[in-house]
């Protein structure tokens, strides 16, 4: 009963904004017309998505909103304009340079936030909304296209598991602060993403581990222009690169994990090749 109130109460609040954002995506109609690429994240809680996300929406070319929940408007039947302006308005309120995500502040002096030259490409920063969605039905990644019918990619950032499990432990009320169900749960993220990549084209998915963007931001910022179709320019790349902390918070350090549960995830660490390498000793 709770579940299909909630089901209820979510499709509620999406049909509060069909009027609203049927009028403003009529309005705006003429931004979209070059647009050559939607783009999607898949991923985890609290993997480092964000930083990602608010740097490609600081690009002249580049609308990304922060969490817009893109596939679920397309669920409730909502127009491909309408998913459009449900991001435009989002990624214009995550461009605000006073908001903070997750403690962290991502706006980028000198650079387009919230505001495009010529947008070629529009997509929506929700790694795990998105991965679970696709968990839940093979038609939403067909259904989108067919609404859009221009290229989906997807990114995909990758994080040390021992980090990004003990934020999800800290973080996410509703797995009750359990290690053991974070990594039940991520595990399963884990495989739902394999089991997607299987249908995708390789040339519509980039990978990378969020390590090593925070290594070299300018180089992985620069192939992400290019897998997405847009050119990179010094400015901003260098701009974008000025805000990226140096190193990821070790979140392990806040969680008391036993060598059972290490030697688990080291184990289940093997069955994924976007994983390898990690350790929790690193």
């Amino acid at each position: 009963m709770q579940d299909l109130l909630a089901i209820s109460n979510k499709l509620i609040d999406a049909f509060k904004l069909y009027v609203p954002t049927a009028y403003g995506g009529f309005k705006n109609r003429n931004l979209w017309q070059n647009l050559e690429t939607f783009c999607l994240f898949l991923g985890y809680p609290r993997s480092g998505h964000s930083i990602v996300g608010a740097l490609l929406n600081a690009h002249p070319n580049i609308i990304m909103s922060h969490e817009a929940a893109a596939l679920k408007y397309v669920y409730a039947g909502f127009s491909r304009n309408q998913v459009y302006e449900i991001i435009h308005n989002k990624a214009k309120i995550s461009a605000d340079k006073e908001r903070e995500l997750g403690g962290y502040n991502y706006y980028v002096p000198n650079q387009w936030q919230g505001r495009f030259e010529k947008p070629k490409v529009i997509g929506d920063k929700q790694g795990e909304g998105t991965v679970l969605r696709i968990a839940e039905s093979s038609r939403h990644i067909p259904r989108l296209k067919q609404i859009l019918n221009i290229k989906i990619k997807f990114i995909h950032v990758a994080r040390n598991p021992y980090d990004n499990i003990s934020t999800i432990s800290i973080k996410i009320p509703k797995l009750g602060f359990d290690l053991e169900k974070s990594i039940a749960y991520y595990f399963y993220l884990c495989k739902t993403i394999s089991n997607f990549k299987l249908t995708l084209d390789p040339q519509d998915i980039i990978e990378f581990k969020h390590e090593n963007f925070l290594k070299q931001p300018q180089i992985h910022l620069e192939n992400l222009c290019h897998f997405l179709g847009v050119s990179a320019p010094k400015d901003y790349l260098n701009d974008s690169a000025e805000i990226v902390y140096q190193s990821p918070h070790r979140s392990r350090n806040q969680v008391c994990w036993s060598p059972q549960l290490i030697e688990s995830v080291a184990t289940q660490i093997n069955e994924f090749p976007f994983l390898q390498g990690y350790s929790y000793y690193d």
